[in-house]
């Protein structure tokens, strides 16, 4: 889990230095790349098997995959990477409570939205369209669990998600194209890219699986609080990004809120 995570966090802080060659939107296309040729590696699914009832949920995902990590790296350009993990993490925690009917899920509720009214309180420096952003990421990772919970039911194994991450690589294909055509990109900054998808792709996924089948789920969705602490550190060791005392309040009570609600439940 500690690696799964520190290489997630780790991979999207050096995709970030391709930036100024590749921009967000070249370093989530090779990120699909390569999540793309480890997922079919790993699910190998039979695509002409699929019916179109296993499908259109199939090119859902795949559309929100793609958005989802469009919208966050661009959101990482803009206000950096802890703020845009942490604003992101609100995808999985609404899922979390709003499937509860606890007094204490109640009030985590209250304790996230308080951090993230203080993320994003009035100021001249205030980068709105990057928390919007951010925010645009948490949507489409709510909406990735609950898709995948319908591909997983529909298609066996890893195949659904493994065709989702192809159809979302060929969605990304056009963009690859275009860069290479326009300036063709540095070795370093292809290296960087190709960093983060291993880093951020295919690491934590084959990490999360290992994981999953030797400890509890709760333990798991308990340590996946601390990813926006984890990307924090990751921003401000490897590219420098401080965050002020209100910032780091911020991220704390949100990531207090999700271990509180997963630390009350009972089974």
């Amino acid at each position: 889990m500690v690696g799964s995570g520190v290489s997630n966090q780790t991979g999207a802080a050096i995709g970030s230095l391709a930036f100024p060659v590749l921009g967000p939107v070249g370093v989530v296309a090779v990120r699909q790349y390569v999540a793309a040729l480890v997922l079919l590696a790993v699910g190998r699914p039979k695509l002409r098997s699929f019916t179109a009832r296993q499908w259109w949920p199939v090119l859902l995902l795949a559309l929100v995959f793609g958005t989802m990590n469009l919208s966050l790296y661009t959101a990482i350009d803009r206000i950096g990477l802890g703020l845009a993990v942490t604003l992101e993490f609100l995808g999985p925690l609404a899922i979390a409570l709003t499937a509860a009917r606890r007094r204490v899920d109640a009030c985590c509720a209250v304790i996230a939205a308080a951090g993230v009214i203080t993320l994003m309180r009035p100021q001249s420096s205030a980068d709105y369209v990057g928390m919007g952003l951010g925010l645009l990421a948490a949507a489409c990772w709510a909406s990735y669990i609950l898709l995948n919970r319908t591909v997983g039911r529909r298609i066996p194994g890893a195949q659904g998600s493994a065709a989702a991450a192809a159809a979302s690589a060929l969605m990304f294909l056009p963009v690859g194209i275009v860069l290479v055509l326009r300036q063709p990109p540095t070795v370093g900054a292809v290296g960087y890219a190709v960093a983060a998808g291993v880093l951020s792709s295919a690491v934590p996924y084959l990490a999360d699986l290992f994981t999953l089948r030797r400890v509890p789920a709760q333990a798991f969705g308990l340590f996946m609080s601390v990813n926006p602490v984890l990307a924090a550190l990751a921003g401000w060791i490897i590219l420098g990004q401080n965050l002020g005392w209100t910032e780091w309040a911020s991220v704390g009570a949100i990531v207090a809120a999700n271990s509180l609600s997963i630390l009350t439940r009972r089974g």
